[in-house]
């Protein structure tokens, strides 16, 4: 089984701490699963522009490969103006909507409100729907309150999410597959 945890943004480093942070759980408590991170920042991706996507080449085409081979997601985004990132916005319109059909994703959200965790139930989850992916029923939100100066997750509960969402991703991969 191969889990890629999807970090969607080219700006601020929370969210990747936070995807890095369940792919860590699920690595120690699980090292029969292969894990791959993508952080999108290492990558230049070209925006979607409705054509087939075998013929987008560089970064493009090494980014849809990758989340094409994955088997089930952690993907994580921050919230800016109440919306996921365009970047993974693109990356969802980029990879053909068969790839996630049937695949199990779970979420994770970072912030700078705490109303922001809505975004997880009225966008994210939508967007699984229309996949027909299933999506884990628990997800991660983090405000920036949770965080230390050194952007180290301090708030206990939301470790305790973290793990929780490691547990339920890869309880729910393995009870469909």
């Amino acid at each position: 089984m191969r889990l890629l945890g999807i970090s969607g943004t080219i700006t601020g480093s929370k969210t990747l701490v936070v995807v890095q942070e369940v792919l860590k759980k699920i690595k120690k408590d699980y090292p029969e699963i292969e894990v791959e991170l993508l952080d999108m920042k290492e990558y230049d991706v070209q925006f979607c522009d409705g054509r087939d996507p075998s013929t987008y080449s560089g970064d493009t085409k090494k980014v849809i490969d990758i989340v094409s081979a994955a088997d089930f997601y952690v993907i994580g985004t921050p919230i800016f103006n109440g919306s996921i990132t365009g970047v993974l916005k693109n990356l969802f319109d980029l990879v053909p909507v068969s790839v996630f059909r049937n695949k199990v994703m779970g979420f994770i959200a970072t912030g700078g409100t705490y109303q922001h965790y809505l975004v997880v139930e009225n966008q994210l989850k939508p967007i699984a729907g229309y996949y027909r992916a299933f999506t884990v029923p628990g997800y991660v939100y983090a405000h920036n309150d949770h965080f230390n100066a050194n952007n180290e997750i301090k708030d206990e509960e939301v470790l305790e999410r973290i793990s929780n969402l490691a547990k339920e991703v890869v309880f729910m991969q393995k009870a469909l597959k």
